[in-house]
């Protein structure tokens, strides 16, 4: 539909602009906002004393003096575009579908914040949520994190560092997460066009994130990683026709390789992005309840 029309890509926008069409797209393609228990904004104070702000979800199943499972997302966006009101939608389907508390993290966005400003941020809100579980009502033994496309390397790159903590994320919730910047896998080139998510719009993405350039950097590919042990448990969602579905198989088959365990979704006939746009895609509610139900089996949900 948007090639029908000649839709601008978001490269070819400035990122106030690619920000706006972005959630027009969203806006227009989401299913309706299902009620929930409760809504809270959440800020966290940062070092330099700014606020990280988030959106907390309470599921409808809830009452207030539930102690609850957490999963802290990351949304979307190529670390560019993408905003907590644009995944509304999305994070109470995964509220009330899981019955955990979401908490959706407003991550700072490049250019203007370049890498690492969304790792920084990421780390930020697992050690701000679990130093005040009681505040927000929440077990800290029981947070997952997770996101979509660049939502999901940051879950990554936030498990990886919390490696050996002594509260760390029980779970991962990685939906066609970003994994490596350089990659010369066949659907880099097989969907690179004509499938939404262009090349140009990926360069256009890493070059924004990554200025300096420093793509071999773990932290910006988690592939790059010397070692994949020791990340908790997780779910993968791919789509089909995606130019990272080659590099979303490569990382489940590493993870199994060093010892963890990861359930592999890959859902047919759809492309990067899908999960938010339910009005569209019907396959996106069932990937949404299948995630729902690897959350709640991993935190212990009632």
């Amino acid at each position: 539909m948007a090639y029908r029309v000649g839709a601008p890509k978001f490269h070819d926008l400035s990122p106030a602009q690619a920000r706006h069409s972005f959630q027009k797209l969203q806006f227009a393609f989401r299913p309706e906002a299902p009620a929930v228990a409760s809504t809270s904004e959440v800020p966290m104070a940062r070092p330099d004393g700014s606020a990280l702000l988030s959106r907390l979800y309470r599921p409808l199943s809830s009452l207030p003096q539930d102690i609850l499972p957490l999963l802290i997302f990351f949304h979307g966006g190529g670390w560019c575009v993408g905003d907590v009101a644009s995944y509304d939608v999305l994070c109470r389907q995964l509220a009330n579908a899981s019955r955990c508390a979401v908490l959706s993290v407003d991550y700072r966005l490049a250019p203007e914040h370049p890498f690492p400003a969304a790792i920084d941020d990421a780390a930020l809100a697992f050690e701000w949520a679990a130093a005040h579980a009681d505040l927000l009502g929440i077990d800290a033994e029981r947070i997952a994190l997770g996101g979509d496309s660049a939502g999901g390397n940051l879950s990554v790159v936030t498990a990886l560092s919390l490696r050996g903590a002594a509260i760390a994320p029980r779970f991962m919730l990685l939906i066609y997460p970003s994994t490596e910047i350089r990659s010369e896998r066949a659907s880099r080139q097989n969907y690179g066009e004509g499938y939404f998510l262009d090349f140009g719009t990926l360069q256009w993405f890493f070059g924004n994130y990554l200025p300096e350039g420093n793509a071999e950097d773990w932290r910006a590919s988690p592939m790059r990683a010397e070692s994949l042990s020791g990340l908790p448990p997780a779910m993968l969602i791919a789509a089909e026709f995606d130019p990272l579905v080659d590099d979303c198989a490569a990382f489940v088959r590493r993870m199994r390789e060093d010892g963890g365990v990861v359930e592999h979704l890959q859902v047919d006939g759809m492309v990067h992005g899908f999960i938010t746009l339910g009005k569209l895609f019907p396959q996106a509610d069932i990937a949404l309840k299948a995630a729902a139900r690897a959350l709640a089996g991993a935190l212990g949900a009632a």
